[in-house]
């Protein structure tokens, strides 16, 4: 089981990473500038996204708009913390896995509504395209937010054994 002084410096780190990210590209990389890492593939990018995840609703009005990403956000924030921090997410069945991953989703989450709150807009600037199909751009946070999802649904549904009591009603 990871320790909570571990779970929030993971959070800590990722908050630490992508706000570090993005000020180098805010820095040094003019907005809807693109630089050709690998061509055909990877483009280092300045966007501003003032939508959700992969520009929905940033064509919003944006008072509600604003209001709503991180209303939502920081509520998502607090249930993290909240779970985290309740000593019934700590017992013997727990997964460490889920525990990582929420680590990892809250780092992200801090590092976006950061700049919603601060600058009004995310920065992303990691775009992957193959010919003329094109992934949006992100970020680290969102990257984070992306691997944590997925270990939860690994955890969920690949690593998860059935309760005692089905697997014993399974073998009758």
């Amino acid at each position: 089981m990871m320790s909570r002084p571990l779970l929030f410096a993971v959070a800590a780190g990722v908050f630490a990473l992508d706000r570090s990210t993005k000020r180098l590209i805010e820095n040094h990389v003019s907005v809807w500038d693109s630089y050709e890492v690998i061509p055909g593939f990877f483009n280092i990018v300045h966007t501003q996204n003032r939508g959700a995840a992969f520009g929905l609703l940033s064509e919003g009005a944006s008072e509600w708009r604003a209001a709503l990403l991180i209303g939502l956000s920081v509520a998502a924030l607090f249930a993290i913390v909240v779970y985290l921090l309740h000593p019934s997410s700590r017992r013997p069945g727990s997964s460490w896995l889920v525990h990582a991953a929420l680590a990892l989703i809250l780092g992200g989450a801090l590092g976006n509504v950061f700049d919603r709150i601060v600058f009004g807009a995310v920065t992303d600037f990691l775009q992957f395209y193959i010919g003329r199909f094109e992934w949006p751009a992100f970020n680290v946070a969102d990257s984070a937010i992306t691997v944590g999802a997925g270990l939860i649904l690994l955890d969920t549904w690949v690593l998860r054994r059935p309760p005692e009591q089905e697997q014993c009603s399974q073998k009758s």
